[in-house]
């Protein structure tokens, strides 16, 4: 028996979003049904809305959701009715990747995440016995319900606000465990982040948390760099009018930062942000570009400097025991995500997109 649900629809590249009545069909065994409180608006879903990543159009799409359990399929273990869900990254479970604990790397990722599809190739979504492309990241938040994946649910405290969690599924969980999973810099150390969006802004929190010493935030807004102080930034330089490899030179005395973590996907960002680095320091990429994009690094001179590149997606993290972590530094103010965040009616979704994209806000949430 299918169930109607409102959901915002992107319809085709580059087009606003619509608000539309869905047909919801029948729960699967492995999955769960979940009634939708709150989804985060990320920049992976304009990118995919923009078809630079390859789901399917028309499609639901959001992947912060966070709600509560109507429903379980018969072989779900993992939640029961009434329980307090933030939605995650779906991952495959049994690749090598998976089964090592690298759930943010499996090897079918973007059939899991990106496919539009169940494994069996249905959808769970139609408007007038017309397909539409469901499971973004296993989810589909941007509904009223959805049939979610098992590998997407994870269970949190029921006293916290869901509308504050939500962004933990993706942004803010990929920048917070960049640093704390995957970096994991020692106290005292020195780390610079290009760009103070959500993900920027989760980083900077997170070095917080992990003992930084020397905390830099690098953006173009200064209303943004204002907050990054007011999270855990000790230095902020605005790079429209400061040369940033100078200011950091003065800032860590000449030796160079530790870690710099990069969320625009910029390439004359990542070749600055590469030049920033100190004695054996390490550049990381946590931001999407399209396909084919490419960086061109000095290698001369800096052989002697022993540095390391590498790509981090989903904070490196197993979201089922992360998410939880966050939760709980939550609670205890040290993580204090809820000063990034801004709530929209599902109704004015297009204006989320359009003030996330113009740097106005740094977390738009959805509310339902």
């Amino acid at each position: 028996m299918t169930t109607t649900v409102t959901a915002a629809v992107a319809r085709s590249t580059s087009a606003p979003f619509t608000v539309e009545e869905l047909e919801l069909d029948d729960l699967r065994p492995d999955e769960v049904r979940v009634r939708m409180v709150a989804t985060g608006v990320c920049h992976t879903d304009a990118i995919v809305r923009d078809s630079i990543y390859p789901t399917p159009l028309p499609a639901v799409l959001g992947h912060e959701g966070a709600g509560i359990v109507e429903a379980v399929g018969a072989e779900i273990t993992t939640v029961t009715v009434g329980d307090h869900v933030v939605l995650s990254a779906a991952y495959c479970g049994h690749c090598k990747k998976c089964r090592s604990g690298r759930m943010a790397y499996c090897e079918n990722l973007f059939a899991e995440d990106f496919g539009g599809r169940r494994r069996d190739g249905t959808t769970s979504l139609s408007s007038d016995g017309t397909v539409v492309s469901s499971h973004f990241f296993g989810q589909s938040s941007f509904a009223t319900y959805a049939n979610v994946v098992e590998s997407s649910v994870v269970k949190v405290d029921s006293d916290a606000p869901l509308e504050t969690l939500a962004p933990l599924g993706c942004g803010l969980q990929t920048g917070a465990g960049a640093v704390l999973n995957d970096l994991r810099p020692p106290a005292g150390s020195s780390l610079v982040v290009f760009g103070t969006g959500a993900v920027g802004s989760a980083a900077i929190m997170a070095a917080r948390v992990a003992g930084c010493t020397t905390i830099v935030a690098v953006d173009l807004h200064d209303s943004r760099l204002e907050l990054a102080q007011e999270i855990g930034a000790t230095h902020t330089i605005n790079s429209r009018d400061l040369d940033v490899v100078d200011e950091l030179h003065k800032i860590t005395e000449g030796n160079g930062v530790d870690y710099a973590i990069d969320t625009t996907a910029v390439p004359a960002v990542l070749e600055q942000a590469a030049e920033t680095l100190g004695i054996g320091g390490t550049l990381a990429l946590v931001g999407a570009a399209a396909p084919g994009t490419t960086v061109n690094f000095e290698i001369g001179a800096s052989l002697v400097k022993g540095w390391t590149f590498k790509t981090i997606i989903q904070g490196s993290s197993v979201p089922q025991l992360f998410i939880p972590r966050l939760v709980t530094l939550w609670k205890q103010g040290r993580f204090p995500l809820d000063k990034l965040i801004r709530t929209y009616d599902l109704a004015d979704i297009n204006t989320a997109f359009a003030d996330s994209a113009n740097g106005s806000v740094i977390k738009p949430v959805l509310v339902f």
